[in-house]
């Protein structure tokens, strides 16, 4: 039996071994830095994708962009978090991905590569990589989402003064929920991260976090900028491409 076990986790990490490196074939990841620009700040560097990674986009989406604006969301306007299925592949989890009404499983680099073609991709690597048990929560959390629904009523009440946004309402009630019934791209990956033991639940307020929260680890929500320690525990956002454009220090897509 112990064989068996043991015969099982060799393949499951080389499977995850080999799916990250072919990744890094067509995968690629630019300089760290909190800002949300156009720069390449070289040299470009292959992504080895790991579960507990936090995917950021911005699309050209003008309603996205306003809507945003509308509720002092900025940018960027999009999050998901990486896992690893029981296959050992590396997968996106995300709520409401291609503008969709639904939670989905998406495979890493085509999923990837579809953000791209419309808009700008970071990635907020982890700084240790999650143990096998951290991993396997996240797995479980993520495989027992996919098909609920994207939170649209939700969301758009943060247009309104009854938003969870709010400091006081922040504060009381935007505590983890954990098992939902729908959720919104932000909210999903804080409720991962809390699932899988990567962001402490006490400190965590998924219903009041916004992607730009996720990116700079900063809120201006004075609750959720106290509270939230993601640049604990991931680097920076670093910008993701399928192909770099040269190994200069900066330069323009």
């Amino acid at each position: 039996m112990r064989g068996v076990l043991f015969s099982m986790l060799l393949v499951g990490g080389s499977l995850l071994a080999t799916a990250g490196a072919a990744c890094a074939e067509e995968s690629f990841l630019y300089q760290p830095a909190f800002c949300i620009d156009h720069a390449l700040r070289g040299p470009a560097e292959a992504y080895l994708p790991q579960p507990g990674d936090i995917l950021l986009r911005l699309d050209r989406s003008i309603f996205w962009r306003v809507t945003h604006y509308m509720a002092l969301a900025f940018d960027p306007n999009g999050s998901a978090i990486v896992f690893a299925r029981p296959d050992g592949s590396l997968a996106i989890l995300e709520a409401g991905p291609n503008d969709t009404q639904w939670v989905g499983t998406l495979d890493l680099l085509p999923h990837l590569r579809e953000y791209e073609a419309v808009g700008r991709v970071w990635i907020r690597k982890r700084k240790v990589p999650l143990t096998k048990e951290e991993s396997c929560r996240l797995t479980a959390f993520a495989l027992a989402q996919e098909g609920k629904r994207f939170a649209l009523i939700r969301l758009a009440g943060q247009l309104t003064l009854l938003r969870s946004r709010g400091p006081i309402r922040t504060h009381f009630m935007g505590e983890p929920r954990g098992d939902r019934k729908s959720y919104f791209c932000s909210e999903l990956v804080c409720e991962s991260c809390v699932a899988a033991g990567l962001l402490e639940r006490e400190r965590t307020r998924p219903s009041a976090t916004y992607p730009r929260d996720l990116f700079f680890g900063r809120s201006f929500n004075p609750v959720v900028d106290r509270m939230l320690d993601v640049n604990c525990g991931w680097y920076p956002p670093a910008r993701w491409v399928s192909t770099p454009a040269g190994n200069c220090p900066c330069l323009k897509p």
